[in-house]
């Protein structure tokens, strides 16, 4: 079988940080990276749910709604992938940043957490995504669209 591109990547020398990843058409895939790979701790999955939930409800709610294809964890818990459509790289930068942002100060119920919204309910971690959402906010503070390249 052909390799896909995402396995092409050297990740030994990935970083944290937000990398285009590839581009379908006018779909993109972004690779928003919380741990540098191949390097413990990685995301502990309670925490990783909780920031799907909280990432996706603030992105299908932002001004870029009718943009946003999906957003989920990657299998290897250093990270997410987050599908766009015909956003240009710094609007998709400033938009992880204010999510960065919205997560770190959340405050109250985590949106979708109920058997009957949610296939997993009860596995949230709502300080520890706080905290991953906040070291994310401070890595991601100086980088630009300049920088989202593998």
């Amino acid at each position: 079988m052909k390799r896909i591109a995402s396995f092409e990547v050297d990740h030994n020398t990935l970083t944290e940080g937000v990398y285009l990843s590839r581009k379908d058409g006018d779909v993109t895939t972004w690779d928003i990276r919380f741990v540098k790979p191949n390097t413990p701790p990685f995301l502990e999955m309670p925490a990783v749910h909780t920031i799907e939930h909280l990432f996706a409800t603030y992105v299908r709610n932002s001004r870029f709604s009718d943009r946003i294809i999906y957003f989920g964890p990657m299998g290897c818990r250093t990270g997410f992938y987050f599908l766009t459509r015909d956003m240009a790289d710094e609007e998709v930068l400033n938009l992880i940043k204010e999510t960065m942002a919205f997560i770190a100060a959340f405050e109250g119920d985590i949106p979708g957490v109920s058997a009957v919204e949610c296939g997993n309910w009860k596995e949230h971690d709502l300080p520890t995504a706080k905290q991953y959402a906040t070291q994310m906010m401070h890595k991601l503070q100086p980088k630009t669209a300049a920088d989202m390249r593998y």
